[in-house]
């Protein structure tokens, strides 16, 4: 499956964005899908997935009731809602798929290009 992330941008503390990753190639409910974020100088870490359904999602810990994951099968489509956004948000998002929901790089399998989002103080 291929994976195209898009809606990052500059957004002020506080402020909101939506990401979205759009799945071609494969039946996309076929497929758990996951976002992960790599500030600069940092490893690449983990922010939420899905199911397949869509009916069970994970969260990092940091992410939870601020960030919400969700999917539109019918449009081939995952999103992140970001809410109240933090300067410490920056980094650049990547959409990864994989065969379950997992919470490690390790567990996904195809990955997108990234999106890169910015919070200004």
């Amino acid at each position: 499956v291929q994976l195209q992330a898009s809606g990052g941008g500059l957004v002020q503390a506080g402020g909101s964005l939506r990401l979205s990753c759009a799945a071609s190639g494969r039946t996309f409910s076929s497929y758990a899908a996951g976002w992960f974020r790599q500030a600069p100088g940092k490893e690449r870490e983990f922010v939420a997935s899905i199911s397949k359904s869509g009916g069970t999602t994970y969260y990092a810990d940091s992410m939870k009731g601020r960030f919400t994951i969700s999917r539109d099968n019918a449009k081939n489509t995952v999103y992140l809602q970001m809410n109240s956004l933090k300067p410490e948000d920056t980094a650049v998002y990547y959409c990864a798929a994989n065969s379950f929901a997992g919470t490690s790089e390790a567990d996904f399998g195809s990955w997108g290009q990234g999106t890169q989002v910015t919070v200004s103080s």
